[in-house]
């Protein structure tokens, strides 16, 4: 097996940032010390004056296939995921057809195993009417049940009480949600649509997609996990009301509920619609600079336990459409950590925190199987960031399938210079190495 050694790097993990190596020997970390530098190995690594982290575990993307790939591929965004430093993600089962079934979730892993440079799983989807499908999935091969409590239509959109009451007391493992109560977004957009017809601005969609309207499933959705006793998990968490539903006086093993914060709601708010209009057009929408301020803050205390993207490309055509035609989502994947970082260079934020959210929390909460820390026995999923080497986003250097990104212009102080996956030296300065594929994802459930 080849081997590979990391010396002199500033290694971050489990809340302490110190000197040291790491021997990796075929897909796992073989050891850690404070000199290394007399064992033998295939390739040598100078990684003096930089960070090693573990790769970042993404659990919430929409990488679009099947059905969807002129907006997105496994094969583009997993690779445009590697270059940002991101070994591992948990994709969502509302591709073109919707995950309902175990064959069409077996397909996906399918297309992953010859196509994705990174780690992967797959979440089953729920509908109003597959319970007996979704109780079929293997817990231990499967990262989770997602239910559409919002933003959704036809059979994506799960709004009958009496079958969520039914997944949330039956499945055994995970459920993570999208919560936005459909009834008062219709209510909203209706009103609007009254006064603009079909000019409505783009700075009404947090006002239709508005924060009652997130608090009102949030707040039904913990309701239900607290009744039932079911390992939940919100995602992407938008408001400031929303985070007084979540707790941080107990271990997140011991945590029944948890939440999500994504990039996009730390790195925007409300007044970047004028400037970036339908590019910044999410689900739920970009609020208010309090509500980002206080997403940061619950994420500082821990009443937020993990960072995501919710990565989700649209082409650049659809995108310019009008607000009411434009599609919800964009592209976020590559530039993740690289963006956290800029939190950091900002001291708002810990190296040690950022491991934690991207890193540690997701790998826990998941009960992933030996992937999220630097340590021996653990696979080798790693980055090697150079904090100080400043890199702007261009078009040129854009990964995505659909060629854009809402933060292009933005100069980061940080550079991601290698990711390794499962051992494998993906990302090395700029080029990647495809002669292996990343692994799936296994958990340790009882």
């Amino acid at each position: 097996m080849k081997t590979q050694l990391i010396l002199n790097a500033n290694i971050v993990n489990e809340g302490e940032v110190f000197g040291g190596d790491v021997l990796i020997k075929g897909a796992f970390i073989e050891a850690i010390g404070g000199d290394l530098s007399s064992r033998q190995a295939d390739e040598v690594i100078d990684a003096q004056g930089m960070l090693l982290l573990p790769g970042v575990i993404d659990d919430q993307v929409h990488f679009r296939e099947p059905g969807l790939t002129h907006k997105g591929n496994i094969y583009s965004e997993a690779r445009a995921a590697v270059a940002g430093g991101v070994t591992s993600f948990m994709e969502m089962p509302n591709t073109n057809p919707p995950v309902f079934t175990q064959e069409l979730l077996a397909q996906k892993y399918a297309i992953a195993a010859e196509r994705s440079l990174a780690n992967y799983s797959f979440y089953m989807g729920a509908a109003n009417d597959n319970f007996e499908e979704v109780m079929k999935t293997d817990i231990q091969t499967v990262c989770g049940l997602k239910i559409f409590m919002g933003s959704s239509t036809g059979n994506l959109l799960v709004d009958d009480p009496k079958v969520l009451e039914r997944y949330f007391s039956s499945f055994p493992a995970l459920i993570a949600a999208h919560c936005e109560d459909e009834a008062t977004i219709r209510r909203n957009n209706e009103l609007f649509r009254e006064k603009y017809g079909e000019e409505v601005p783009i700075t009404a969609h947090p006002l239709i997609r508005s924060a009652e309207a997130c608090w009102l499933s949030s707040s039904f959705a913990v309701g239900l996990a607290r009744k039932f006793g079911t390992r939940f998990h919100v995602l992407h968490i938008s408001t400031a009301r929303e985070t007084q539903l979540f707790e941080n006086n107990v271990p997140l093993e011991q945590k029944k509920v948890t939440a999500e914060a994504c990039i996009h709601h730390l790195w925007f708010n409300d007044s970047d619609y004028e400037r970036l209009g339908t590019l910044i057009k999410w689900n739920p929408a970009v609020k208010t600079a309090v509500d980002q301020e206080a997403i940061l803050q619950a994420l500082l205390d821990d009443r937020i336990d993990v960072i995501a993207t919710d990565h989700a490309p649209h082409t650049w055509d659809e995108k310019q459409n009008t607000y009411c035609k434009a599609p919800s989502g964009g592209p976020l994947v590559q530039h993740s950590l690289q963006a956290m970082m800029e939190l950091y260079h900002q001291q708002k934020i810990t190296l040690p925190f950022l491991v934690t959210k991207m890193c540690h929390n997701p790998a826990k909460l998941f009960q992933i199987d030996r992937r999220g820390f630097i340590r021996e026995g653990y696979y080798a999923d790693l980055v090697l960031v150079n904090p100080n080497r400043p890199f702007m986003v261009k078009k040129d250097n854009i990964l995505y399938h659909c060629g854009w990104s809402p933060l292009e212009g933005v100069g980061f102080h940080s550079t991601i210079a290698r990711t390794w996956v499962s051992g494998h030296p993906a990302w090395q300065n700029g080029t990647f190495d495809e002669s292996k594929k990343g692994h799936r994802l296994t958990f340790r459930r009882i």
